[in-house]
């Protein structure tokens, strides 16, 4: 018989706390534990594996899809927690592809001049031009994203070309998974020196943390894979 494990035997292996070693066994992330008289739980060389194996797919496919995972096989569903894990890998092929196309297209926009209508576009006009509704304007605009001049007596928002541009830019980048506050210094850095160098260099980070997810992905397959077939 292996040597039964505490709580905090299995929280000092992976890094975590007592209680959150309590709550994944309570949520079957780890699979049933058998009680003591007196009513603690006794772990084994499983419940630690299955501790670690959470922990690397949490890592490459998040919390998440990790827990659905683990669920799964304690339930003895194996082809349902190989088909989150398919459905994870190909999330993050598609997160690369868009990547890829956004990347693409940012340099068409950076690198060709922005159209310059003769008059300037109203809200309506502007969101179609970019494909967005006129809410995305608004919301860009609050953030400090735009800032479209207004019209003297009505006060309606009229878009130029460099509005457009940078509108272009903000929908792509937003497209690519990027927050609104790590666009402002992108279009910051286009608006002083008119170059992509920006744009570029957050596109790199971008595939930068998608490849050191794709690298946890397979870690945590790996793991996965040695779990199932212990």
């Amino acid at each position: 018989m292996t040597r039964a494990l505490r709580p905090i035997d299995l929280a000092r292996l992976a890094g975590v706390s007592t209680q959150l070693v309590r709550d994944y066994a309570d949520a079957g992330i780890l699979p049933p534990a058998e009680r003591t008289p007196s009513g603690y739980r006794r772990f084994h060389r499983a419940h630690a594996d299955a501790l670690l194996t959470y922990r690397a797919l949490a890592r490459g496919f998040g919390a998440e899809t990790a827990r659905g995972v683990m669920r799964a096989v304690h339930a003895r569903d194996t082809a349902a927690a190989l088909a989150l894990v398919d459905a994870a890998h190909a999330t993050l092929h598609a997160r690369r592809e868009a990547l890829r196309a956004t990347a693409e297209a940012l340099e068409t926009i950076t690198d060709e001049p922005a159209p310059s209508p003769r008059t300037p576009l109203t809200i309506g006009e502007t969101a179609a031009h970019v494909g967005v509704r006129p809410s995305a304007l608004r919301v860009w605009e609050a953030a400090g994203l735009l800032a479209p001049a207004r019209d003297r007596g009505t006060r309606y928002r009229r878009y130029h070309a460099a509005d457009l541009r940078d509108a272009r830019v903000i929908s792509l980048l937003r497209q690519a998974g990027y927050l609104l506050p790590r666009i402002r210094p992108v279009l910051d850095d286009l608006r002083a020196t008119g170059s992509s160098e920006a744009l570029r260099a957050a596109l790199a980070e971008h595939s930068r943390t998608l490849t050191r997810t794709s690298r946890a992905a397979l870690e945590g397959a790996s793991r996965l894979h040695a779990y199932l077939g212990d």
